[in-house]
């Protein structure tokens, strides 16, 4: 296990607690607040070019689903899709010193 997959992995554990379900009925503003920080750090992966496909996916079915009434849905895609931005985000950084280790020399 490279020194990368060890980092995603204990990153894992938050990208879970960031998925979790609220236990009240979501609002419009729920979704709005939560879709704001899935769209910010997706463009702070978008800055160090690492985006991730899944992240986009993953706020387009949070816009379908505010869009059809689903703040539930809604509010729960766009926290997955902060997560996963911000796991590209941490694998941009990670990987900034990471492949330095893996270059043969």
């Amino acid at each position: 296990m490279t020194k990368l997959s060890r980092k995603l992995t204990a990153a894992l554990p938050l990208i879970a607690m960031l998925t979790a379900t609220p236990a009240l009925a979501a609002t419009d503003a729920d979704f709005k607040a939560a879709y704001a920080a899935a769209d910010a750090a997706n463009k702070e992966a978008f800055a160090l070019r690492n985006q991730w496909t899944v992240t986009a996916t993953a706020l387009t079915e949070a816009k379908k689903a505010a869009d059809a009434g689903d703040f539930d849905k809604a509010v729960a895609a766009a926290k997955e899709a902060e997560a996963l931005a911000k796991a590209s985000v941490f694998q941009a950084n990670s990987e900034k010193q990471a492949w330095k280790a893996e270059v043969i020399r």
